[in-house]
C-alpha cells in the first residue's frame, strides 16, 4: 500500500469533511498552508504537543498553530486567562488595564520597542510598518529580499525584481509593483546600490533569512544592513512574526545584537489569539500621535483604526503568554528538544542513504530532501560559510512526507519542517524520529528519493 493510499485508509472523516468544505472554500482551505492532496486533516481537539483529528488519530503536532504556539495547546494559564476575560467582555471600544499591561511587556522584552502599536494580524503589523517608514521619511518605496514572506498586502505580495516590469502576484497593481524593489538576499553591495538613489523609504526582512530561515542569512549581513540604513537614512524594519519571542525572548534582534528601527510582530505574542505589533523607534511611532496642530492631524498624521485592535480576549492571552516566556527557561527546553532533534533527523536520512538535510535555529526545523541536496551535517543551523541559501524541496517531495509523517503519527508544517515548543517531551521527539524513518523507508520503496 503507498503512503497516500495509506493515508487515505487512515482519514476517511477527513476525505469526507473536505468534500463539504469544497462547496464552500475555494480548494477546501481557509489558509493556503493547509492546502494538501488528497485532501488535509481536520482537527477535532488539541491538547500540549498533541492534537487528534476527526479519525481519531493521534499526532504529534510541529505546526504549533503556524508557530503561535509556544506553550503548546490549551496552555492552562493561557486558558484560565482567556476564559476569565471572555466573563468580563470581549470587546469594550474602549482602552482597558489589559492592553497596558501588554504593551508594557513588549516594551520591556523587545530591544527596540519604544513604542507600540497593536494590530490585529502580521500582514496588517507589516502594512503599518510600511506605511509609518514612509510617512516618515517623505519616500515612497520599499525595499524587500526574495522570498521573505511579509503577509499577503499588496506592498508585500507584488514584489518584483528590480530589474523586472512584470507583476509576481496577481491582482497588484502596476503602480503599486513600481514601488516595491525586490533583491537577493545576503548581497549587501546591492543593497547600498539602491539605497543610493535616496528613494528607499524602508528595508524589510525576515531576520533569519526567508521563510523563517529556510534560506538563512549569511553571518554579519544584519550588522552591516543596519550600517548601511543608517548612513542613507532608511528605516530599518526586522519582521519578527515568526522569530519575536522565538529564537529568544527579545527575538533575533536580543539573539544578534543588532537593533532595527522598527519591529512587526505577531503569532506568539497573542498567546494563540489574533493578534499583532509594530513596536519601535518613537520617533517613527509617533507618527500615529493625535496633536494640537489641526495641520499636522490632517495631513502628516498616519491613522490607526481596526475593530479588533488590542481586544480584550487577544491582550489577556498575548499577556499571560509574554509573562512566562520573558524567563528563557521555555526557551531553553524547546531549544535543546530541536538539538537532539535536528542531528537525529540527520542521522536517519544518513543511515537510508537518502539525500538531503535537517537544519534550523533555536527551536524551529527545516527538512530538505531530494537529488539536489547537500549531505547531512552535524549541528542545527546552515553550515554554509559564504551565506550560500539551501535549495528548496519539491512540493511532490513535501507532500509525500507529510502524508507519511502523518500515517505515522506526527503532523510538520507543510511537511518540511516545524516548531518545537515549551510542551513538546523527550518521548515525541523519540516518536518523531521512528515516523521520520519509517516515512524514509516508504519514500524510498516508491522510488520519491
Amino acid at each position: 500500500m503507498t503512503i497516500t493510499e495509506t493515508y487515505a485508509r487512515l482519514h476517511p472523516e477527513s476525505a469526507r469533511l473536505y468534500e463539504k468544505a469544497l462547496r464552500t472554500f475555494p480548494s477546501g482551505v481557509t489558509h493556503d498552508i493547509r492546502y494538501l492532496t488528497p485532501f488535509p486533516i481536520f482537527i477535532e481537539r488539541a491538547h500540549g504537543s498533541r492534537k487528534w483529528d476527526a479519525d481519531g488519530n493521534e499526532h504529534v503536532d510541529y505546526v504549533m498553530g503556524h508557530g503561535a504556539l509556544f506553550l503548546g495547546h490549551a496552555h492552562p494559564q493561557i486558558t484560565a486567562a482567556i476564559v476569565e476575560q471572555a466573563w468580563k467582555g470581549t470587546h469594550y471600544g474602549a482602552n482597558h488595564r489589559l492592553e497596558l499591561e501588554w504593551g508594557e511587556l513588549v516594551r520591556e522584552i523587545v530591544p527596540g520597542a519604544g513604542a507600540v502599536c497593536f494590530t490585529s494580524s502580521g500582514t496588517e503589523a507589516t502594512l503599518m510598518a510600511a506605511r509609518l517608514a514612509r510617512a516618515y521619511t517623505g519616500r515612497d518605496r520599499l525595499l524587500k529580499f526574495d522570498h521573505h514572506f511579509h503577509g499577503w498586502h499588496d506592498a508585500v505580495a507584488g514584489a518584483r525584481a528590480a530589474e523586472s516590469e512584470s507583476p509576481i502576484s496577481p491582482g497588484v497593481p502596476a503602480g503599486v509593483l513600481a514601488n516595491t524593489v525586490s533583491l537577493p538576499q545576503n548581497d549587501i553591495a546591492q543593497v547600498e546600490q539602491r539605497l543610493a538613489e535616496g528613494d528607499i523609504a524602508a528595508v524589510i526582512l525576515e531576520p533569519t533569512g526567508a521563510s523563517w530561515g529556510t534560506l538563512p542569512l549569511a553571518a554579519g549581513f544584519l550588522a552591516d544592513l543596519r550600517e548601511v540604513t543608517l548612513r542613507h537614512h532608511t528605516v530599518l524594519i526586522f519582521d519578527e512574526v515568526v522569530t519575536g519571542f522565538r529564537v529568544s525572548p527579545g527575538g533575533a534582534q536580543e539573539r544578534y545584537g543588532v537593533t532595527p528601527d522598527l519591529t512587526t510582530l505577531a503569532k506568539i505574542l497573542a498567546g494563540g489569539l489574533p493578534g499583532g505589533a509594530v513596536a519601535g523607534n518613537v520617533d517613527i511611532v509617533s507618527m500615529l500621535e493625535f496633536r494640537s496642530d489641526a495641520a499636522w492631524n490632517a495631513q502628516r498624521r498616519v491613522a490607526h483604526p481596526g475593530t479588533f485592535n488590542a481586544n480584550p480576549l487577544s491582550a489577556a492571552a498575548g499577556a499571560a503568554m509574554l509573562k512566562m516566556v520573558r524567563t528563557g527557561e521555555h526557551h531553553t527546553h524547546a531549544d535543546a528538544l530541536n538539538s537532539r532533534l535536528v542531528p537525529a533527523l540527520n542521522d536517519a536520512l544518513r543511515r537510508a542513504g537518502v539525500p538531503g538535510r535537517v537544519y534550523g535555529l533555536a527551536s524551529y526545523f527545516h527538512i530538505l530532501l531530494g537529488a539536489g541536496a547537500p549531505p547531512p551535517a552535524d549541528g542545527i543551523e546552515w553550515p554554509s560559510r559564504d551565506g550560500a541559501p539551501p535549495a528548496r524541496m519539491a512540493s511532490s517531495l513535501a507532500g509525500a512526507l507529510k502524508r507519511g509523517m502523518l500515517n505515522h503519527g506526527v503532523d510538520l508544517m507543510s511537511g518540511s519542517g516545524g516548531f518545537t515548543s515549551g510542551v513538546h517531551t523527550d518521548e515525541d521527539i523519540g516518536l518523531t524520529i521512528d515516523a521520520f524513518e519509517a516515512t524514509l523507508g516508504e519514500m524510498r520503496a516508491e522510488g520519491l528519493v
